[in-house]
């Protein structure tokens, strides 16, 4: 086996040989590129690198300060800023209680005015005295009890308009009345 000799056979046809063997027209590819695209090119790499910046500062202090000695601090600062926000809302809570309680003794105290007078009512009727009078007297009563600043006493009201004034007539009120204009179009056509 080792006298065999091997030789290629080109069968008549020619093959041409290689033209661009060096890195010319690469170059030229890429010199047409950046000649179109070269500052947006150099703004992307500028971005990445920025990013890439912040990224790693970022990675680093994160880094840092997550050693134990800070997060003991943190624990510490986290159960009283819990302790106090529990303890105003206790507080808040307390006064809401407190106002609750008022209102309901309000309450009961206007229930049971308008019992009595309910009872009062129910009497007056019983002995054949007048509903509207016992009511009206014991509401003045009521409302004289009730408020705390002192009524002005009602002045004597004049009318608003006299007494022979009719609007329907026309008269009575002023010299001048109005009447209605004239029906149809305010231009001629």
């Amino acid at each position: 086996m080792e006298d065999i000799k091997v030789t290629d056979v080109h069968d008549g046809v020619e093959t041409a040989p290689l033209t661009n063997q060096d890195l010319s027209s690469v170059s030229l590819t890429v010199g047409e590129l950046l000649s179109q695209y070269g500052w947006y090119l150099l703004a992307v790499t500028a971005l990445l690198y920025l990013l890439i910046q912040h990224l790693s500062k970022r990675r680093s202090s994160h880094s840092s300060s997550s050693s134990n000695q800070p997060t003991l601090q943190d624990a510490a600062l986290v159960a009283r800023r819990q302790e106090a926000m529990e303890a105003a809302r206790m507080k808040m809570q307390q006064e809401l209680n407190a106002k609750a309680e008022i209102f309901r003794e309000k309450q009961r105290q206007q229930d049971e005015q308008k019992r009595r007078q309910k009872i009062e009512t129910w009497e007056s009727m019983q002995q054949g005295r007048s509903y509207k009078a016992t009511t009206t007297s014991s509401l003045a009563a009521e409302e004289a009890s009730s408020s705390t600043t002192p009524r002005k006493p009602k002045s004597d009201k004049k009318p608003l308009r006299s007494a022979d004034y009719n609007p329907l007539t026309g008269q009575g009120g002023s010299s001048c009345s109005w009447r209605p204009g004239r029906r149809g179009p305010s231009s001629g056509g």
